[in-house]
């Protein structure tokens, strides 16, 4: 099935190549094509990350390791009839960016399929499934990371995409710029197919950059490769309602066995200056009605809601050679619902990334070492984990 979704792409983009007017390219911007009406364009982008992982437990002194494609990425962009609708489609092709999904649940290949209509000056209407206007790291694309892989307070937190509606606003007030987004969407986050098992998931959220726009959207990258002159900073604040959700992450997760309201608060920010970058969030999660626990699954496990709260702060600075050192903290402190399964702890981890950045964050290779020290009484499980990988794309 993956290799007919590939076979489909590259025919589609030689037919294209054949029938329209190649527009320009170069590493980053991906190819583009538009008929000679102009009335619609397109621009392919292809991407991949080969990863290596390795694992020290400090108490077994046990090293695992591993080497995969961590992500492989089809994406499509431009616009149809009209430059003011726009429309955006990304796929996940490898294994690992398909982790959620199960043979019952069939395919989970499609992570973007949302159209933009900007309706009017400073405003968009989204449609479809993408990502929904959550933690800032979450919106940050794979791609543009500061760090080898996000960190834990995302994947333990993030609300992540959404099938439904999103309504944008910016404006700006001097130089200072103000934007808020509402979106209503299904509480099941993406691909599922189901009729939806509980309520809608609402979510709003305002950011306000006092300095006005980071260059080239630098509030959405990590890292500072615009060397921004001057001080830029956003502060971004989301509050997410998903009415009788199904699922132990909300949106992600194992389906669970009931249905209980999860409620979310996020507050991050961004700043950045010569070189110089910060990116700090910190997340409170819990169930605002129903049960914390839904009792014991097939398998006679019991099962919970992921809750509670995390906190990450990082910074690095890139030197003019575009080799960049950076340092991360996370701290997550699941609720006593989880930690009561024995599946996860309070834990904080140190990091140290190191990166050179060869092409922006289009062709890059990085590396991140990290101590994670797990609060618990049970037989340690601190350890040490090492991962390096190389992005590559166009």
């Amino acid at each position: 099935m993956k290799l007919i979704y590939i076979t489909l792409a590259l025919a589609t983009c030689a037919v294209m190549a054949q029938a329209q007017s190649f527009d320009g390219s170069k590493v980053g911007k991906g190819l583009r094509f538009m008929p000679k009406d102009s009335s619609f364009s397109i621009q392919w982008n292809t991407r991949f990350q080969n990863l290596y992982e390795g694992k020290y437990n400090i108490e077994s002194e046990e090293w695992n390791d591993k080497f995969l494609i961590r992500r492989f990425r089809l994406k499509f962009k431009g616009y149809a009839f009209d430059p003011k609708l726009e429309y955006k489609i990304e796929l996940a092709i490898s294994n690992r960016d398909q982790k959620n999904s199960s043979p019952e649940d069939g395919s989970n290949i499609v992570l973007d399929a949302v159209v933009k209509y900007k309706f009017h000056k400073n405003w968009q209407l989204w449609v479809g499934q993408t990502k929904l206007p959550g933690n800032r790291e979450r919106v940050i694309s794979s791609k543009d990371l500061q760090f080898v892989d996000r960190s834990n307070l995302n994947s333990k937190f993030t609300i992540d995409r959404g099938k439904g509606l999103q309504l944008r606003h910016e404006y700006s007030a001097g130089s200072m710029v103000l934007r808020e987004i509402v979106a209503i969407t299904m509480g099941d986050g993406r691909n599922d197919i189901d009729a939806n098992s509980g309520g809608y998931n609402y979510t709003a959220r305002g950011e306000i950059l006092p300095f006005g726009k980071f260059t080239n959207k630098g509030d959405y990258f990590g890292s500072d490769l615009a060397r921004e002159a001057s001080p830029k900073l956003s502060i971004g604040v989301t509050y997410d309602y998903n009415q009788d959700a199904s699922n132990s992450g909300g949106q992600i997760g194992k389906a669970l066995d009931t249905n209980s309201t999860v409620a979310n608060i996020v507050i991050d920010a961004m700043f950045k200056m010569n070189g110089f970058s910060f990116m700090g969030e910190y997340v409170d999660k819990w169930v605002k009605s129903g049960d914390a626990t839904s009792g014991l699954n097939s398998s006679g496990d019991q099962q919970a809601f992921y809750t509670g709260n995390a906190l990450n702060l990082q910074a690095g600075y890139l030197f003019k050679n575009n080799y960049e050192v950076a340092g991360r903290f996370t701290s997550t402190s699941p609720e006593n619902t989880v930690k009561a399964l024995g599946d996860d702890f309070d834990n904080n981890r140190y990091s140290i990334g190191f990166s050179k950045y060869i092409s922006g964050h289009t062709v890059k290779v990085q590396s991140t070492v990290s101590y994670v020290d797990y609060e618990t009484v049970a037989d340690s499980k601190d350890e040490y984990q090492f991962l390096m990988q190389m992005e590559i794309g166009f």
